[in-house]
């Protein structure tokens, strides 16, 4: 099996592109929470690529000068689909001014649409935000659950999302792709991964193909099309120190 890794970030969002997964307008899906599992290097060699146009599906936009913020700051992001976005000036400045669009999610309902696309599920329904804003514009139904109880609740319908190229931090990869990702830097990845036509994973560690434990694999390679090993900046977001 030809291993799946590549010497650069460049190298692989190239193999993207020869691949037809990137170009102007695609939507990309984008792992990472806060600043832990940010796949950084790989958002760098996006933004150099020059592509506009991008709806980008992360559960926030980086902060101002790293991750997702950095293609904010390059105007590349047409629209954000996400759930918290409160530390990033650049993207509350652009949002203000009308310049990107933005499709706010309730936190649980982004991780449930991402891994419904992943599973091929175009929608499902959720009692999450029925009666709020959320809501507006989108099919409500009443149904009986559990059946047999008696009890009707209001559910509100959400799309399963999928991208044309998911970017996504893991700890260990090996060459036929396998992923681990490190304790809370797991977050949103496994879902984005499973959730495009073409995905590149930003490892910490590689390894040779079959050295993996198949029980500690938490992404199988069969997701994965490329793996990238980086060094990390590792941010710390929010610093708290004792006098």
């Amino acid at each position: 099996m030809k291993s799946k890794r590549y010497e650069t970030p460049a190298a692989a969002i190239e193999a993207a592109r020869k691949a037809r997964c990137l170009s102007d307008g695609i939507q990309v899906m984008v792992g990472g929470f806060g600043l832990c599992g940010i796949p950084e290097k790989l958002i760098e060699a996006l933004r150099d690529t020059g592509v506009k146009d991008l709806t980008c599906v992360s559960n926030n936009a980086g902060v101002d000068d790293f991750g997702l913020g950095l293609l904010l700051q390059t105007r590349q992001i047409r629209k954000m689909i996400s759930s918290y976005v409160g530390e990033n000036a650049i993207f509350e400045k652009q949002f203000i001014d009308g310049e990107l669009e933005v499709e706010f999610n309730p936190q649980g309902t982004l991780a449930e649409r991402v891994r419904a696309g992943g599973a091929g599920i175009p929608a499902f329904f959720t009692a999450t935000g029925v009666g709020t804003q959320v809501a507006e514009g989108k099919e409500t139904r009443e149904f009986e659950f559990p059946a047999g109880s008696g009890r009707k609740r209001a559910y509100v319908m959400e799309t399963g999302l999928w991208g044309k190229l998911a970017l996504v931090k893991a700890w260990k990869a090996d060459g036929a792709g396998n992923l681990i990702y490190r304790m809370t830097a797991r977050n949103f990845n496994p879902m984005m991964a499973t959730a495009a036509e073409f995905t590149i994973a930003e490892v910490e560690e590689f390894v040779e193909t079959g050295s993996l434990d198949p029980d500690q694999v938490h992404t199988p390679g069969a997701y994965i099309d490329a793996v990238v090993v980086t060094k990390p900046e590792k941010r710390i977001e929010q610093r708290a120190v004792r006098k």
